[in-house]
């Protein structure tokens, strides 16, 4: 199925920060809210025009907070879109549900936001326990959490491309480089090399500590509308060219790393054809990065690099600061903050927008500013994807 008539149809026009780290005495709520209120503010329009609100996944509320609602954020906005959504599990409809009220002309302009007072609440990701006790069948072998469901995908892909904590390094070592040009990150000035990696503890095996995203508290939220409302308000922003979206809906148990219908290839597929664009001409990439492994896989899958390669391949060197490959260069989740898929598009949005400081592509030494960026959004354990072609606008 072809979606070319939408290329080059959108835009987002409105980043939203918060602060972000550890924020003791937050609650999600005032996250969502603050994201959201800053992102209308960079897009230079009224909540007034807000016509449609989605949050990006529901979480169970933790050390005593209340639970997040669609109902709940755009009341604290004090708005009422004509749509409000939220997505329960880590399916990703935003996109194609975003694009859908846009092109029919049902909504001007949506936002999509995320908040957590993950860190200072200490959320946990492991659901096979609970009081010691196991939840499911899963907890009897060993699976008792996100973490060793990807630690199995990794340790697959090892046996059968022979990938490893060789390669892993050079992901985390590259993302702790950016991260350590971005004052808001959470590892600012905090470098990494090879030995901080290797000491750092197995939590997963093949996956150590510093393969993993740490949680964040804070908030992310984009304004989504189209190039001619983009145009007429007069700021930067940046072109969705092209896009993808695919689902596999398989058990991670049985997923395989040589499958050639994965869902991360699917969606890149289409956005690259879309896009009209190769390997050649993305400047950079910003990636979902829940783990090491998944940054691999992603650009795997992508088709930059064949599994055979991927030790030549993915070296600091290229994905670093100065590299001809720029990867994830706010820090990604792993360094810089856990907001999901949209801390690599956000962070797409502002590169191609020049907002980037220190870490700009094209003021950067041995960079070169950015035309067109790929993101990609990584639901559940690689089962659902979201590819994007940003290209920037103006």
């Amino acid at each position: 199925m072809s979606f070319d008539h939408l290329k080059d149809r959108f835009a987002i026009v409105g980043v939203g920060y918060t602060p972000q780290g550890k924020i003791p005495g937050r609650t999600a709520v005032s996250f969502h809210t603050e994201a959201v209120r800053n992102a209308l503010a960079d897009a230079g329009i009224g909540k007034e025009e807000l016509d449609a609100l989605f949050l990006y996944r529901h979480f169970d509320a933790i050390a005593g907070d209340y639970d997040v609602t669609a109902f709940t954020v755009a009341e604290q906005l004090g708005v009422r879109p004509s749509v409000i959504g939220q997505e329960t599990y880590c399916t990703r409809g935003w996109l194609f549900n975003s694009i859908g009220l846009l092109a029919s002309g049902l909504c001007r302009y949506v936002a999509v936001s995320y908040g957590d007072n993950a860190r200072s609440g200490r959320r946990s990701f492991v659901k096979e326990l609970a009081g010691g006790k196991a939840t499911d069948d899963l907890a009897a072998f060993g699976d008792l959490s996100t973490m060793a469901k990807y630690a199995m995908q990794a340790r697959r892909a090892m046996d059968t491309y022979g990938t490893g904590p060789e390669v892993w390094k050079e992901i985390s070592i590259a993302q702790r480089q950016w991260a350590c040009l971005n004052t808001r990150a959470a590892m600012y000035g905090k470098p990494l090399d090879d030995e901080g990696y290797y000491a750092s503890a197995l939590v997963a095996e093949p996956l150590r500590l510093l393969d993993a995203t740490p949680n964040s508290d804070g908030g992310r939220a984009i304004i989504l509308t189209t190039v001619e409302r983009a145009k007429a308000l007069g700021r930067p922003y940046a072109v969705l060219r092209g896009f993808g979206s695919a689902n596999q809906p398989v058990s991670p148990l049985r997923i395989s790393v040589e499958d050639e219908d994965a869902a991360a290839k699917r969606a890149s597929r289409a956005a690259f054809a879309m896009a009209g664009i190769t390997h050649a001409d993305v400047d950079a990439c910003e990636l979902y990065d829940c783990f090491t492994y998944t940054v691999e896989a992603t650009l795997r899958d992508y088709g930059f690099f064949r599994p055979q390669e991927v030790r030549d391949f993915l070296r600091r060197e290229r994905l670093g600061p100065g590299g001809d490959l720029p990867v994830n260069t706010s820090g990604g989740m792993l360094s810089e903050a856990y907001f999901m898929g949209l801390t690599p598009v956000a962070e797409a949005v502002m590169q191609l927008t020049g907002r980037c400081g220190d870490r700009q592509l094209g003021v950067l030494a041995g960079t070169k500013a950015p035309s067109i960026i790929v993101c990609s959004d990584n639901g559940a354990v690689f089962q659902s994807h979201i590819t994007l072609v940003l290209e920037r606008g103006g």
